[in-house]
């Protein structure tokens, strides 16, 4: 991983423009992943948006950012932030997202080596989680378009994986068809987003009952992505199909069996990333589809 990405710009740079606080490659010795949301990231939150919206109070964010800060893990920080940014930004959400997405520095270009840095944008992602679905809080509108919005310049920056969790399990039809359209995008961070943001089990993210008990709605997603020119989205296809056999092994291995006619050499890989572990375990059929896949 890099320290910096293209778009990074340290706390000491271009005063006049948005930026992120330099991070480490990889946590150290003595510091967590909770440090990468400290005194610095809450500096340059309050920087970035006071760019855009000279009248938001910073003084007031930075201190009531801090405020029992100190005991709270990276995504409770996230969390954390998001609250503190609810109540200093305008009341409307619609107009509140509008400032945070405005405050964004440019988006990533590469997909490899994206680095610790990215966890800055974690309260911008906890932001949309928390409040994009409350039509009260948006003066009694649909929030769905501009949360879609905001995720879709997120994701191309952090990931809105976490974001759209609750967007799946509150409005899955809805925004099931929003990541299919998704599938085409020209982005690889956007296509990324469709089967990453669907998984069942995603780490460190609220589980999807519904599609663990039945992840179907969601097979189109993958089957429009197996093939994906990017290592990256076809990474995350792997790694969701992996989730399914968790659930539905005999799913996961009949989709598995039928993507093996016709497989080029990186759908083979796909499919034998997505049933290393029940390969691992033993389990026949997954051994065999490991085998036909070489």
């Amino acid at each position: 991983m890099k320290t910096k990405n293209a778009h990074q710009i340290s706390t000491g740079a271009l005063l006049d423009g948005p930026r992120i606080p330099d991070a480490p490659r990889s946590i150290q010795k003595g510091s967590s992943l909770a440090d990468l949301l400290g005194s610095k990231a809450i500096e340059c939150l309050a920087h970035n948006l006071t760019l855009v919206h000279p009248s938001f109070d910073d003084d007031s964010f930075r201190r009531t950012a801090l405020r029992g800060l100190a005991p709270l893990g990276i995504i409770q920080r996230g969390h954390h932030l998001a609250r503190v940014l609810r109540a200093h930004l305008p009341t409307t959400y619609e107009d509140a997202v509008s400032v945070l997405i405005r405050s964004l520095p440019p988006s990533n270009e590469q997909t490899q080596d994206l680095g610790l840095g990215v966890f800055f944008y974690l309260p911008h992602v906890s932001f949309v989680a928390a409040y994009g679905l409350d039509a009260d809080g948006n003066g009694g509108r649909d929030p769905f378009e501009v949360s879609m919005t905001a995720q879709y310049e997120l994701t191309q920056r952090f990931s809105a994986e976490f974001s759209m969790r609750p967007f799946l399990i509150q409005q899955p039809s809805r925004t099931l068809a929003r990541l299919q359209e998704w599938t085409r995008d020209s982005n690889p961070h956007v296509r990324r987003l469709c089967s990453e943001g669907a998984r069942p089990r995603l780490p460190w993210a609220m589980r999807i009952p519904a599609f663990i008990k039945d992840p179907r709605p969601v097979l189109p997603i993958l089957e429009a992505l197996k093939d994906d020119q990017s290592l990256y989205v076809r990474r995350s296809v792997a790694n969701h199909v992996g989730d399914i056999a968790k659930d539905h092994p005999e799913l996961a291995f009949e989709m598995c069996e039928r993507w093996l006619s016709g497989a080029t050499s990186e759908r083979k890989w796909l499919i034998r990333h997505a049933v290393r572990h029940p390969a691992k375990k033993g389990v026949k059929i997954a051994l065999r589809l490991r085998e036909r896949a070489q």
